[in-house]
């Protein structure tokens, strides 16, 4: 359970979480205060028009070290940014705009589409996403819980 500080909630350094509006029931992040945008894991990107909206169809594999579980997401595209990597390598990239749950609490952020396939962390939640409503332990994990570790059945767990 979120513990809350001045209405502020408080976050280890890595959290699962789940984005609904991707149909994602759960994905591990990373708590990234050094990174100003969020970004998504996402593979086999392809834009499309969907009543005149403008759309990004992309696969990502949830699970760490798990390319045998794979989901299928559609998205609007809200932007099209030049955004900065921890290597100072820059690379274009879609934004799109989705409900995050942490816990309890859900609310709406902007999320950037790269592969993140040889990174530790399929999703990083940036500063962006956190103003307003976050603090984070750094030397906390989990605060929110890990029950959302099995939303892909039992069988899926780590292998050894």
């Amino acid at each position: 359970m979120l513990s809350v500080t001045d209405e502020k909630f408080v976050l280890g350094w890595r959290e699962w979480l789940s984005l609904p509006g991707l149909n994602i029931p759960a994905i591990k992040a990373k708590i990234d205060t050094g990174a100003r945008s969020s970004a998504l894991h996402a593979f086999q990107l392809e834009t499309h028009k969907n009543n005149g909206r403008h759309m990004v169809r992309f696969a990502l594999h949830p699970l760490q070290k798990r390319s045998d579980v794979a989901l299928i997401c559609n998205a609007e595209i809200i932007d099209y940014r030049r955004v900065s990597d921890s290597g100072g390598h820059y690379e274009m990239r879609y934004v799109i705009k989705t409900p995050v749950c942490i816990g309890t609490t859900t609310w709406d952020i902007e999320i950037t589409l790269t592969d993140r396939e040889t990174m530790r962390f399929r999703m990083l939640l940036g500063r962006t996403a956190l103003e307003g409503k976050i603090l984070v332990d750094p030397q906390a994990s989990y605060l929110s819980g890990r029950k959302l570790r099995n939303a892909y059945g039992k069988k899926l767990k780590k292998r050894k």
